[in-house]
Protein backbone atom coordinates (compact mmCIF):
# COMPACT_ATOMS: atom_id res chain seq x y z
CA UNK A 1 0.00 0.00 0.00
CA UNK A 2 1.26 3.51 -1.09
CA UNK A 3 2.06 5.62 2.06
CA UNK A 4 -0.39 8.47 0.91
CA UNK A 5 -3.45 5.79 1.57
CA UNK A 6 -1.86 4.48 4.35
CA UNK A 7 -5.22 5.01 6.47
CA UNK A 8 -7.27 4.39 3.53
CA UNK A 9 -9.91 2.06 5.02
CA UNK A 10 -10.19 2.78 8.74
CA UNK A 11 -13.48 4.46 9.79
CA UNK A 12 -13.45 8.31 10.00
CA UNK A 13 -15.53 9.74 13.29
CA UNK A 14 -17.54 12.59 13.39
CA UNK A 15 -18.44 14.28 16.57
CA UNK A 16 -21.34 17.52 15.65
CA UNK A 17 -21.39 20.04 18.14
CA UNK A 18 -25.12 21.74 17.83
CA UNK A 19 -28.66 19.83 16.79
CA UNK A 20 -30.19 22.99 15.53
CA UNK A 21 -32.07 23.12 11.95
CA UNK A 22 -28.38 22.65 10.08
CA UNK A 23 -27.18 20.04 12.91
CA UNK A 24 -30.12 17.95 12.34
CA UNK A 25 -30.18 17.63 8.61
CA UNK A 26 -26.12 17.16 8.81
CA UNK A 27 -26.69 14.52 10.64
CA UNK A 28 -29.54 13.11 8.49
CA UNK A 29 -27.21 13.42 5.52
CA UNK A 30 -24.36 11.52 7.33
CA UNK A 31 -26.83 8.53 8.19
CA UNK A 32 -29.16 8.88 4.80
CA UNK A 33 -25.98 9.10 2.36
CA UNK A 34 -23.04 7.31 4.31
CA UNK A 35 -22.92 4.72 1.60
CA UNK A 36 -22.09 8.07 -1.46
CA UNK A 37 -19.58 9.40 1.40
CA UNK A 38 -17.83 6.59 1.93
CA UNK A 39 -17.02 6.20 -1.64
CA UNK A 40 -15.97 9.93 -2.35
CA UNK A 41 -13.92 9.93 0.84
CA UNK A 42 -12.30 6.15 0.46
CA UNK A 43 -13.22 4.96 4.06
CA UNK A 44 -16.03 4.84 5.74
CA UNK A 45 -17.40 7.95 7.36
CA UNK A 46 -18.83 7.44 11.34
CA UNK A 47 -21.21 9.81 12.95
CA UNK A 48 -19.54 9.08 17.01
CA UNK A 49 -21.99 11.06 18.67
CA UNK A 50 -23.91 14.64 18.52
CA UNK A 51 -23.46 17.09 21.64
CA UNK A 52 -26.89 18.75 22.91
CA UNK A 53 -28.39 21.19 25.33
CA UNK A 54 -31.23 19.51 26.18
CA UNK A 55 -30.93 15.59 26.34
CA UNK A 56 -34.57 15.28 27.35
CA UNK A 57 -36.01 16.65 24.26
CA UNK A 58 -37.30 14.16 21.50
CA UNK A 59 -35.15 13.82 17.95
CA UNK A 60 -36.68 11.57 16.01
CA UNK A 61 -34.48 9.49 13.52
CA UNK A 62 -31.38 9.34 15.82
CA UNK A 63 -30.00 7.13 18.30
CA UNK A 64 -30.08 8.65 21.72
CA UNK A 65 -27.03 6.93 22.65
CA UNK A 66 -25.10 9.04 19.96
CA UNK A 67 -26.48 11.98 22.32
CA UNK A 68 -24.41 13.87 25.03
CA UNK A 69 -24.76 16.98 26.82
CA UNK A 70 -20.79 17.12 27.53
CA UNK A 71 -19.12 18.35 24.11
CA UNK A 72 -15.78 18.17 25.80
CA UNK A 73 -16.11 14.38 26.53
CA UNK A 74 -17.23 13.82 22.53
CA UNK A 75 -13.97 15.92 21.27
CA UNK A 76 -11.28 14.00 23.37
CA UNK A 77 -12.96 10.55 22.18
CA UNK A 78 -9.93 8.59 20.14
CA UNK A 79 -12.15 7.74 17.59
CA UNK A 80 -12.98 10.97 16.65
CA UNK A 81 -11.31 12.77 14.48
CA UNK A 82 -13.25 15.54 12.63
CA UNK A 83 -15.40 17.98 14.23
CA UNK A 84 -18.26 19.95 13.06
CA UNK A 85 -19.37 23.26 14.93
CA UNK A 86 -22.91 24.38 14.28
CA UNK A 87 -23.35 25.68 17.71
CA UNK A 88 -22.88 29.11 17.07
CA UNK A 89 -21.49 32.32 19.10
CA UNK A 90 -17.99 33.22 20.01
CA UNK A 91 -17.94 30.74 23.34
CA UNK A 92 -18.34 27.93 23.91
CA UNK A 93 -17.61 26.90 20.57
CA UNK A 94 -13.96 29.20 20.41
CA UNK A 95 -12.29 26.94 23.23
CA UNK A 96 -14.10 24.10 21.43
CA UNK A 97 -12.64 24.29 18.72
CA UNK A 98 -8.94 25.75 19.79
CA UNK A 99 -9.16 22.20 21.74
CA UNK A 100 -9.87 20.21 18.85
CA UNK A 101 -7.23 21.43 16.79
CA UNK A 102 -4.60 21.35 19.44
CA UNK A 103 -5.57 17.58 20.15
CA UNK A 104 -5.22 16.94 15.91
CA UNK A 105 -8.95 16.75 14.97
CA UNK A 106 -10.24 18.70 12.36
CA UNK A 107 -12.93 21.25 12.52
CA UNK A 108 -15.73 22.19 10.14
CA UNK A 109 -17.87 25.44 11.34
CA UNK A 110 -20.23 27.14 10.31
CA UNK A 111 -19.68 30.07 12.98
CA UNK A 112 -19.12 33.57 10.56
CA UNK A 113 -19.17 35.60 14.57
CA UNK A 114 -16.07 33.39 15.45
CA UNK A 115 -14.93 33.05 11.92
CA UNK A 116 -14.62 36.83 11.74
CA UNK A 117 -13.18 37.54 14.91
CA UNK A 118 -10.45 34.82 15.75
CA UNK A 119 -9.98 33.52 12.39
CA UNK A 120 -6.14 34.42 13.33
CA UNK A 121 -5.92 32.50 16.54
CA UNK A 122 -8.07 29.23 15.25
CA UNK A 123 -5.97 29.03 12.02
CA UNK A 124 -2.48 29.16 13.94
CA UNK A 125 -3.73 26.45 15.68
CA UNK A 126 -4.81 24.19 12.81
CA UNK A 127 -1.42 24.97 11.30
CA UNK A 128 0.72 23.79 14.05
CA UNK A 129 -1.21 20.78 14.57
CA UNK A 130 -1.28 19.94 11.00
CA UNK A 131 -4.77 19.61 10.88
CA UNK A 132 -8.06 21.17 8.75
CA UNK A 133 -9.99 24.10 9.72
CA UNK A 134 -12.61 24.65 6.81
CA UNK A 135 -15.64 27.25 7.03
CA UNK A 136 -17.34 27.13 3.73
CA UNK A 137 -20.79 27.41 5.63
CA UNK A 138 -19.82 30.55 7.38
CA UNK A 139 -20.45 32.97 4.38
CA UNK A 140 -23.16 32.47 1.89
CA UNK A 141 -24.91 29.03 3.20
CA UNK A 142 -24.89 26.85 0.07
CA UNK A 143 -23.09 29.30 -2.07
CA UNK A 144 -19.14 27.70 -3.00
CA UNK A 145 -18.06 31.12 -2.18
CA UNK A 146 -14.62 30.66 0.45
CA UNK A 147 -13.49 27.63 -1.92
CA UNK A 148 -12.89 28.98 -4.77
CA UNK A 149 -10.99 32.09 -3.36
CA UNK A 150 -8.85 29.78 -1.67
CA UNK A 151 -8.56 27.76 -4.68
CA UNK A 152 -9.80 28.40 -7.65
CA UNK A 153 -8.74 31.63 -7.68
CA UNK A 154 -5.36 31.33 -5.92
CA UNK A 155 -2.98 32.07 -8.72
CA UNK A 156 -5.56 35.36 -10.17
CA UNK A 157 -5.46 38.50 -8.00
CA UNK A 158 -9.31 39.40 -6.51
CA UNK A 159 -9.45 42.66 -6.79
CA UNK A 160 -13.63 43.71 -5.07
CA UNK A 161 -16.19 41.04 -3.40
CA UNK A 162 -19.46 42.38 -3.29
CA UNK A 163 -22.94 41.11 -2.78
CA UNK A 164 -25.72 40.26 -0.71
CA UNK A 165 -25.21 38.08 1.81
CA UNK A 166 -27.55 38.27 4.32
CA UNK A 167 -31.38 36.62 3.60
CA UNK A 168 -33.15 38.65 5.89
CA UNK A 169 -32.56 41.88 5.28
CA UNK A 170 -32.82 40.98 1.18
CA UNK A 171 -36.80 39.88 1.34
CA UNK A 172 -37.36 43.33 3.59
CA UNK A 173 -35.56 45.09 1.00
CA UNK A 174 -37.72 42.89 -1.49
CA UNK A 175 -40.74 43.11 -0.35
CA UNK A 176 -40.65 46.69 0.58
CA UNK A 177 -39.87 47.32 -3.27
CA UNK A 178 -42.65 45.03 -4.71
CA UNK A 179 -45.48 45.59 -2.49
CA UNK A 180 -44.82 49.00 -1.24
CA UNK A 181 -45.31 48.41 2.62
CA UNK A 182 -43.33 50.09 5.15
CA UNK A 183 -40.06 48.33 7.10
CA UNK A 184 -41.80 47.29 9.90
CA UNK A 185 -44.75 45.50 8.72
CA UNK A 186 -42.22 43.54 6.05
CA UNK A 187 -40.16 42.64 8.99
CA UNK A 188 -42.99 41.85 11.35
CA UNK A 189 -44.14 39.11 8.14
CA UNK A 190 -39.99 38.03 7.39
CA UNK A 191 -40.64 36.51 11.54
CA UNK A 192 -43.92 35.03 10.73
CA UNK A 193 -42.13 33.24 7.75
CA UNK A 194 -39.13 32.40 10.14
CA UNK A 195 -37.09 34.58 7.87
CA UNK A 196 -35.97 36.85 10.77
CA UNK A 197 -34.99 35.88 14.37
CA UNK A 198 -37.43 36.95 17.55
CA UNK A 199 -34.22 39.08 17.56
CA UNK A 200 -33.60 40.78 14.61
CA UNK A 201 -30.80 43.22 15.67
CA UNK A 202 -27.94 40.91 13.78
CA UNK A 203 -29.37 40.96 10.46
CA UNK A 204 -31.18 44.32 10.08
CA UNK A 205 -28.61 46.21 11.76
CA UNK A 206 -25.71 44.73 9.84
CA UNK A 207 -23.61 42.74 11.88
CA UNK A 208 -24.44 39.28 10.36
CA UNK A 209 -22.99 40.73 7.04
CA UNK A 210 -20.02 42.44 8.42
CA UNK A 211 -19.00 39.59 10.20
CA UNK A 212 -18.82 37.44 6.80
CA UNK A 213 -16.92 40.74 4.97
CA UNK A 214 -14.40 40.35 7.20
CA UNK A 215 -14.13 36.63 6.13
CA UNK A 216 -14.22 37.55 2.77
CA UNK A 217 -11.79 40.12 3.05
CA UNK A 218 -9.40 38.34 4.90
CA UNK A 219 -9.57 35.39 2.28
CA UNK A 220 -9.47 38.04 -1.35
CA UNK A 221 -6.65 40.08 -0.34
CA UNK A 222 -4.42 38.01 1.82
CA UNK A 223 -4.94 40.57 5.32
CA UNK A 224 -6.74 39.54 8.52
CA UNK A 225 -9.38 41.33 8.60
CA UNK A 226 -12.04 41.58 11.66
CA UNK A 227 -15.59 42.51 11.96
CA UNK A 228 -14.34 45.54 14.27
CA UNK A 229 -12.90 46.24 10.77
CA UNK A 230 -15.95 46.57 8.49
CA UNK A 231 -18.01 49.82 8.32
CA UNK A 232 -21.20 48.87 8.83
CA UNK A 233 -24.85 50.58 8.23
CA UNK A 234 -28.36 48.73 8.40
CA UNK A 235 -31.81 48.90 7.02
CA UNK A 236 -33.72 49.82 9.35
CA UNK A 237 -34.41 53.46 8.33
CA UNK A 238 -35.50 52.43 4.86
CA UNK A 239 -38.84 53.58 3.41
CA UNK A 240 -40.97 52.66 1.11
CA UNK A 241 -40.24 56.75 -0.43
CA UNK A 242 -36.65 55.78 -0.83
CA UNK A 243 -37.20 52.50 -3.26
CA UNK A 244 -39.83 54.25 -4.60
CA UNK A 245 -37.27 57.26 -5.75
CA UNK A 246 -34.99 54.54 -6.48
CA UNK A 247 -37.24 52.98 -8.69
CA UNK A 248 -37.65 56.23 -10.90
CA UNK A 249 -33.70 56.39 -11.23
CA UNK A 250 -33.81 52.81 -12.74
CA UNK A 251 -32.28 51.83 -9.15
CA UNK A 252 -33.08 49.31 -6.47
CA UNK A 253 -31.89 48.99 -3.23
CA UNK A 254 -29.93 45.90 -1.28
CA UNK A 255 -28.11 45.52 1.67
CA UNK A 256 -24.54 45.11 0.34
CA UNK A 257 -21.30 43.63 1.82
CA UNK A 258 -18.47 45.06 -0.31
CA UNK A 259 -14.97 44.39 -0.01
CA UNK A 260 -12.39 45.87 -2.34
CA UNK A 261 -8.55 46.58 -3.06
CA UNK A 262 -7.78 50.43 -2.98
CA UNK A 263 -4.67 51.53 -5.38
CA UNK A 264 -3.83 55.36 -4.69
CA UNK A 265 -0.47 56.29 -5.80
CA UNK A 266 0.94 52.90 -5.90
CA UNK A 267 -0.25 52.51 -2.32
CA UNK A 268 -2.85 49.59 -1.61
CA UNK A 269 -5.44 49.18 1.45
CA UNK A 270 -8.46 47.36 1.85
CA UNK A 271 -12.05 48.59 1.75
CA UNK A 272 -14.52 46.32 3.88
CA UNK A 273 -17.95 48.00 4.35
CA UNK A 274 -21.75 47.04 4.78
CA UNK A 275 -24.82 49.21 3.78
CA UNK A 276 -27.96 49.82 2.20
CA UNK A 277 -27.10 50.72 -1.51
CA UNK A 278 -29.25 51.73 -4.79
CA UNK A 279 -27.86 49.70 -7.19
CA UNK A 280 -29.12 49.97 -11.19
CA UNK A 281 -31.67 47.39 -12.49
CA UNK A 282 -29.12 46.07 -15.24
CA UNK A 283 -26.94 45.11 -12.50
CA UNK A 284 -26.50 41.54 -11.47
CA UNK A 285 -26.97 41.65 -8.00
CA UNK A 286 -30.47 43.81 -8.73
CA UNK A 287 -32.47 40.91 -10.03
CA UNK A 288 -31.34 38.57 -6.34
CA UNK A 289 -34.81 38.82 -4.40
CA UNK A 290 -36.26 37.24 -1.81
CA UNK A 291 -33.96 35.45 0.79
CA UNK A 292 -31.47 34.35 -1.74
CA UNK A 293 -27.48 35.61 -1.55
CA UNK A 294 -25.38 36.60 -4.15
CA UNK A 295 -21.29 37.31 -4.63
CA UNK A 296 -19.86 38.60 -7.16
CA UNK A 297 -16.30 38.53 -7.37
CA UNK A 298 -13.82 40.56 -9.90
CA UNK A 299 -10.56 39.65 -10.40
CA UNK A 300 -7.43 40.33 -12.96
CA UNK A 301 -7.31 37.56 -15.38
CA UNK A 302 -10.42 35.86 -14.23
CA UNK A 303 -13.13 39.06 -14.47
CA UNK A 304 -16.26 38.83 -12.98
CA UNK A 305 -17.59 35.53 -11.67
CA UNK A 306 -21.11 35.59 -9.87
CA UNK A 307 -22.34 32.81 -7.23
CA UNK A 308 -26.21 33.04 -6.46
CA UNK A 309 -28.42 30.37 -4.64
CA UNK A 310 -29.59 29.60 -1.42
CA UNK A 311 -28.19 31.67 1.20
CA UNK A 312 -29.23 30.32 4.62
CA UNK A 313 -31.47 27.20 5.88
CA UNK A 314 -31.03 23.64 7.37
CA UNK A 315 -30.27 21.73 3.92
CA UNK A 316 -28.38 24.52 2.06
CA UNK A 317 -26.19 25.64 4.90
CA UNK A 318 -25.40 21.52 5.28
CA UNK A 319 -25.07 20.78 2.28
CA UNK A 320 -22.18 23.23 2.77
CA UNK A 321 -20.64 21.80 5.86
CA UNK A 322 -20.77 18.47 4.09
CA UNK A 323 -18.74 19.30 1.10
CA UNK A 324 -16.31 20.90 3.99
CA UNK A 325 -17.00 17.77 5.89
CA UNK A 326 -16.10 15.70 2.54
CA UNK A 327 -12.93 17.18 2.17
CA UNK A 328 -11.49 17.05 5.90
CA UNK A 329 -12.35 13.27 5.51
CA UNK A 330 -10.20 12.66 2.59
CA UNK A 331 -7.54 14.53 3.88
CA UNK A 332 -7.39 12.82 6.29
CA UNK A 333 -7.28 9.31 3.86
CA UNK A 334 -4.77 10.23 2.09
CA UNK A 335 -2.67 12.69 4.38
CA UNK A 336 -3.58 15.83 2.48
CA UNK A 337 -3.91 19.69 4.11
CA UNK A 338 -6.55 21.94 2.72
CA UNK A 339 -5.49 25.65 2.12
CA UNK A 340 -3.56 27.27 5.29
CA UNK A 341 -4.70 30.97 5.97
CA UNK A 342 -2.85 33.29 3.77
CA UNK A 343 -2.11 36.90 5.40
CA UNK A 344 1.31 37.65 3.73
CA UNK A 345 -0.19 40.75 2.39
CA UNK A 346 -1.12 41.97 5.74
CA UNK A 347 -2.25 45.50 3.73
CA UNK A 348 -3.98 48.04 5.67
CA UNK A 349 -7.42 48.67 6.14
CA UNK A 350 -8.86 51.93 4.87
CA UNK A 351 -11.54 53.59 6.73
CA UNK A 352 -15.03 54.65 5.00
CA UNK A 353 -13.79 58.39 4.90
CA UNK A 354 -11.09 56.74 2.14
CA UNK A 355 -13.92 55.35 -0.13
CA UNK A 356 -15.37 57.28 -2.88
CA UNK A 357 -18.93 56.45 -4.36
CA UNK A 358 -21.61 58.29 -5.87
CA UNK A 359 -24.71 59.33 -3.05
CA UNK A 360 -28.46 59.60 -3.01
CA UNK A 361 -29.23 62.90 -0.80
CA UNK A 362 -33.45 63.08 -0.25
CA UNK A 363 -34.26 66.41 1.23
CA UNK A 364 -37.55 67.90 2.59
CA UNK A 365 -37.32 71.22 1.54
CA UNK A 366 -39.09 74.84 1.17
CA UNK A 367 -41.09 75.31 -1.67
CA UNK A 368 -40.10 78.65 -2.71
CA UNK A 369 -37.71 80.15 -5.48
CA UNK A 370 -33.99 80.30 -4.72
CA UNK A 371 -34.33 76.97 -2.74
CA UNK A 372 -32.70 74.44 -5.56
CA UNK A 373 -29.60 77.33 -6.09
CA UNK A 374 -29.08 77.63 -2.42
CA UNK A 375 -28.82 73.27 -1.75
CA UNK A 376 -26.68 73.15 -5.14
CA UNK A 377 -24.33 75.67 -3.38
CA UNK A 378 -23.78 73.72 -0.48
CA UNK A 379 -22.71 70.98 -2.01
CA UNK A 380 -20.26 72.48 -4.21
CA UNK A 381 -18.34 74.16 -1.75
CA UNK A 382 -17.29 71.12 -0.65
CA UNK A 383 -16.50 69.38 -3.71
CA UNK A 384 -19.61 67.11 -4.53
CA UNK A 385 -20.97 67.23 -8.33
CA UNK A 386 -24.00 66.36 -8.44
CA UNK A 387 -25.42 64.20 -11.77
CA UNK A 388 -29.14 64.43 -11.01
CA UNK A 389 -31.72 66.68 -9.57
CA UNK A 390 -35.20 65.47 -9.25
CA UNK A 391 -38.33 67.54 -7.13
CA UNK A 392 -41.32 65.90 -6.28
CA UNK A 393 -44.64 67.35 -4.25
CA UNK A 394 -45.17 70.55 -3.98
CA UNK A 395 -46.03 72.88 -0.77
CA UNK A 396 -45.41 71.46 2.88
CA UNK A 397 -44.90 68.19 0.87
CA UNK A 398 -42.23 69.73 -1.75
CA UNK A 399 -39.02 66.64 -1.57
CA UNK A 400 -35.86 66.97 -3.02
CA UNK A 401 -33.96 64.18 -4.53
CA UNK A 402 -30.22 64.93 -5.42
CA UNK A 403 -27.87 61.93 -6.87
CA UNK A 404 -23.88 62.34 -7.11
CA UNK A 405 -21.02 62.21 -9.01
CA UNK A 406 -18.35 60.27 -7.13
CA UNK A 407 -16.85 62.25 -3.78
CA UNK A 408 -15.48 61.01 -0.27
CA UNK A 409 -17.40 59.83 2.53
CA UNK A 410 -15.88 63.61 4.21
CA UNK A 411 -17.08 65.74 1.64
CA UNK A 412 -20.59 64.48 1.47
CA UNK A 413 -21.40 63.93 5.54
CA UNK A 414 -19.70 68.00 5.68
CA UNK A 415 -22.07 68.86 2.70
CA UNK A 416 -25.16 66.94 4.48
CA UNK A 417 -23.87 68.98 7.73
CA UNK A 418 -24.07 72.16 6.17
CA UNK A 419 -27.88 70.86 4.24
CA UNK A 420 -29.13 70.47 8.27
CA UNK A 421 -28.33 74.00 9.22
CA UNK A 422 -30.10 75.72 6.16
CA UNK A 423 -33.66 77.12 7.11
CA UNK A 424 -34.71 75.76 3.53
CA UNK A 425 -34.08 72.34 4.41
CA UNK A 426 -36.57 70.61 6.90
CA UNK A 427 -35.30 67.14 7.02
CA UNK A 428 -32.24 65.66 5.54
CA UNK A 429 -34.30 62.14 5.45
CA UNK A 430 -32.25 59.66 3.58
CA UNK A 431 -28.65 59.45 2.81
CA UNK A 432 -27.40 56.26 0.69
CA UNK A 433 -24.47 55.62 -1.38
CA UNK A 434 -25.05 54.51 -5.38
CA UNK A 435 -23.03 51.80 -6.20
CA UNK A 436 -22.57 49.17 -9.18
CA UNK A 437 -21.89 52.33 -11.99
CA UNK A 438 -18.94 53.80 -13.43
CA UNK A 439 -19.40 57.31 -12.68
Amino acid sequence: MSETAVTAGRPIGVAVLGMGNVGAEVVRILTENAADIQARVGAPVVLRGVAVRDLSKTRPGIDPALLTADPATLIARKDVDLVVELIGGIDPPRALILEALETGKSVITANKALMAAHAGELSQAAGANAVDLYFEAAVAGAIPVIRPLTQSLAGDSVNRVAGIVNGTTNYILSEMAETGADYDEVLAEAGRLGYAEADPTADVEGYDAAAKAAILASIAFHTRVTADDVYREGISAITPADLEAAAKFDCTIKLLAICERLTDDGTQRISARVYPALIPLEHPLATVNGAFNAVVVESENAGRLMFYGQGAGGAPTAAAVMGDLVMAARNRVFRGRGPLESTYASLPIATIDDVQTRYYVSLKVADRPGVLAQIAGEFAKNGVSIAAMRQEGAGDEARLIIVTHRASDQAQSETVAALEELDAVTKVSSVLRLEGTND
